[in-house]
């Protein structure tokens, strides 16, 4: 029975929400904002969406910028990689300050670091100075690793792919919502009597503003914990302070991240790219005015309020019956797919055909995204960080490369590639079915007959001596909250008195 009260959840007087043993809500409430664990989903989410509008301002607005600044087709592909190349490394750096100093800190700074380049943009003079903003407002897109942490220590394992769909689909949603937004702040300000050259710099002042407020929403309302701050916590001796050298090596050495690194740049990484050339390609192939190609562009980024989200929802559905296997076989279909309907939007030649693959198209990649993440808490327990720093890298790695390979310049026509991205998409998909945990299985083996338990696979990353002082015992509960990755099934023959002490 203790199994089943861990995964189900107890209310305890100190949580508005259920919550396991952890003290990480076995419920995902959307319209609540009860603390600290919906109020850090609607602080989290909401960040990275500002910061998502704030990198991704300037494309639908290229039509007025590349007049004024002289820009060419090279020079926007250009500014384009740079817009999402920032966040590579500055993931990977943003998983490593979530692990040692908390989501809290990690992404209020980050959000206040890159709020100047926004307001930068606005006093770009050359294809030069236009990539270097683009470059270093990009940074904050790393903004999504610490959302992805954030909820994976707020919530438990049975409802974390919901919780980190819904928080990164509606951060993401920023993309397809400056579709939108950043025309009609260009017009009105164009309509006040700015001139059309002025109206797109002061227009940047908007997602600037929203950004900055947003970190200081973080740092007085958010907590890393249910139970508090990191700081406080290390302080009272309830949480221990890891080594950087550690967190990182555990992390690094784990294949499965690297993996889900690669699968994440052919779903998210497309994205990206999709986000860069998508109101342009609607401007140019079906001579679209400004606003009504932004608002087409608009409905791709816009489907994140719910394919996302609809992603970890299914990966948490899937996961109650068939366990991990169930996760990594539904990513694998989902993703795959929206290869193919990617290959068929470069194929399609009317304007309402496009529109309707480029719908559907936009669900299964960002339903794929939704998907990873309900793998990605768990990889690892002590390198959760790492390994979240390296998939959000990898997709960003993913858009670089897509971009660089298939939109830069006029190597290749848009819907060429288009359809060369699909392609893509579809091959680095297959390494999925390679991801093996010795206690749940892969998608085509089943555990390890060795009978692993879930201790066994996360007490593996600490040494005796650590264990000794007590640094593995957050492990050791998520180990518990974990079991209902074995599937239904295994989960009801396989209790975990039967298989290893409950304190490891």
């Amino acid at each position: 029975m203790e199994v089943e009260s861990s995964v189900m959840g107890t209310q305890s007087p100190k949580f508005a929400l259920p919550v396991d043993s952890d003290h990480k809500a076995t419920e995902f409430r959307l319209f609540s904002i009860a603390k600290p664990h919906m109020r850090a989903f609607h602080l989290s989410w909401f960040s990275f969406f500002l910061c998502f509008v704030s990198s991704f301002a300037a494309p639908p607005l290229i039509p007025v910028i590349r007049d004024n600044l002289n820009l060419t087709a090279t020079d926007i592909g250009n500014a384009g990689i740079a817009s999402v190349s920032g966040a590579v490394f500055a993931r990977i750096a943003m998983g490593t300050a979530c692990d040692l100093f908390g989501p809290r800190l990690a992404s209020a700074s980050l959000i206040l670091l890159t709020a100047p380049a926004v307001f930068f943009t606005s006093m770009a003079s050359s294809p030069i100075s236009f990539l270097l903003v683009r470059f270093f407002t990009g940074f904050s897109l790393a903004t999504f690793v610490s959302t992805q942490f954030w909820m994976s220590s707020m919530f438990s394992p049975p409802v974390v792919g919901t919780a980190n769909g819904v928080a990164g689909g509606w951060g993401n949603l920023g993309g397809g919502a400056t579709q939108l937004i950043m025309p009609l702040v260009f017009d009105a300000i164009k309509n006040i009597g700015a001139a059309k050259f002025t109206a797109w710099r002061i227009a940047f002042f908007i997602p600037a503003l929203f950004q900055t407020l947003s970190a200081f929403l973080i740092l007085i309302f958010g907590e890393d914990m249910p139970d508090g701050n990191f700081h406080g916590l290390q302080k009272s001796g309830e949480k221990p302070k890891d080594k950087f050298s550690s967190v990182f090596y555990h992390g690094v050495t784990n294949y499965r991240g690297w993996i889900l690194a690669l699968t994440y740049g052919y779903c998210f990484g497309v994205e990206l790219a999709v986000d860069n050339i998508i109101a342009e390609y609607f401007y140019d192939r079906f001579n679209l005015n400004l606003h009504t190609a932004g608002i087409i562009a608009a409905t791709f980024g816009l489907a994140n309020i719910v394919s996302r989200p609809g992603g970890g929802i299914l990966s948490d559905v899937v996961a109650k019956r068939f366990g991990m296997r169930g996760r990594l076989w539904t990513l694998w279909i989902v993703q795959t797919f929206g290869g193919v309907l990617c290959v068929v939007l470069g194929q399609v030649n009317s304007l309402t055909a496009s529109i309707a693959v480029m719908i559907l198209f936009s669900f299964f990649v960002q339903g794929a995204c939704g998907l990873t993440f309900g793998v990605v808490p768990f990889v690892s327990r002590r390198s959760l960080g790492v390994i979240s720093g390296m998939t959000g890298g990898g997709g960003n790695v993913g858009a670089v490369l897509t971009q660089l390979i298939f939109f830069k310049g006029s190597k290749y026509s848009k819907e060429t590639g288009i359809t060369l991205m699909g392609i893509m998409i579809i091959c680095c998909t297959l390494p999925m079915t390679l991801i093996y945990f010795p206690q749940w299985g892969g998608m085509f083996l089943g555990p390890s007959e060795k009978k692993a338990t879930e201790e066994d696979y996360y007490m593996s990353e600490w040494s005796s001596k650590e264990k000794d002082k007590g640094f593995h015992q957050a492990s050791v509960k998520f180990a518990e909250n974990s079991r209902s990755e074995r599937g239904k099934p295994d989960y009801v023959t396989r209790p975990s008195d039967e298989t290893s002490p409950p304190h490891v």
